[in-house]
């Protein structure tokens, strides 16, 4: 569980890391708003820089401290407002259509809820670009970390590196190799996400629904006669072909 809200300036000073592991930074404050509600906690990174992260992208566990991915945080988000907003969009049009609701209403509804989904679909394309940059990142570090160990491999071989050495290397080239290939196929997975939904779930562009008369249903006096049966095609010739073995040869 998370600590309570009056305890998080205890955990000024721990160390946070993200979710594989890395570590991240320590925090060094927090912002708060005039009612003493959270905000946001100021990170000292671990290259010395500071940052400012939400509190929505932070857990607090005890003593550890997770910076949750800013990309799957704003993911989940898209994948639950486009749909919801579409269904709601589609509902209005059924009212609509059932003369539940006047057109003019529909149109000044419709016009607001398209006004939303197309700028959802702005933020969720650029955040798909980056989840592709990311992915992009990731590969070049995977192969960078291949080479690492093949060189490191190649040095204790050769007796240039100690056997201690050359343990705790490998084990710390494989833990990174792991968190590494675990973020891309995060990465990969909130793409196939975002993707799925713009392409499945947005609705296409339509005009204005017409609400139609009530007309009486007209049906045929006589059912179409079935096709002659010389007009029917051929039925396929299927011909079997035994398999000959290698020793049949």
């Amino acid at each position: 569980m998370s600590q309570p809200l009056s305890n998080l300036f205890l955990s000024i000073g721990r160390p946070v890391r993200d979710e594989y592991g890395r570590l991240v930074g320590r925090i060094i404050s927090f912002a708060t708003s005039p009612s003493g509600k959270f905000e946001a906690a100021f990170i000292e990174q671990s290259d010395g820089r500071f940052s400012k992260q939400p509190m929505e992208f932070l857990v607090f566990n005890g003593a550890d401290v997770t910076l949750i991915s800013r990309i799957k945080s704003k993911a989940t988000v898209f994948c639950d407002q486009i749909p919801f907003i579409w269904r709601k969009d589609k509902a209005l049009r059924d009212l609509v259509e059932k003369r539940k609701i006047p057109p003019s209403l529909y149109q000044e509804l419709h016009n607001n809820f398209a006004t939303v989904l197309s700028q959802l679909r702005k933020d969720a394309q650029v955040l798909i670009d980056e989840c592709a940059q990311g992915v992009t990142r990731c590969e070049e570090e995977v192969t960078a970390l291949s080479y690492g160990v093949l060189h490191l491999e190649l040095e204790h071989e050769i007796g240039k590196i100690g056997d201690d050495a050359y343990r705790a290397a490998f084990a710390q080239l494989q833990e990174t190799l792991r968190r590494t290939t675990s973020e891309k196929a995060d990465l990969e997975s909130v793409k196939t996400k975002l993707s799925n939904i713009l392409l499945g779930e947005t609705p296409p562009a339509v005009e204005p629904p017409k609400v139609p008369e009530q007309k009486t249903k007209v049906y045929p006096e006589k059912a179409p006669e079935p096709a002659a049966a010389s007009d029917l095609p051929e039925p396929p010739v299927v011909v079997y072909v035994k398999e000959v073995g290698k020793a049949g040869i």
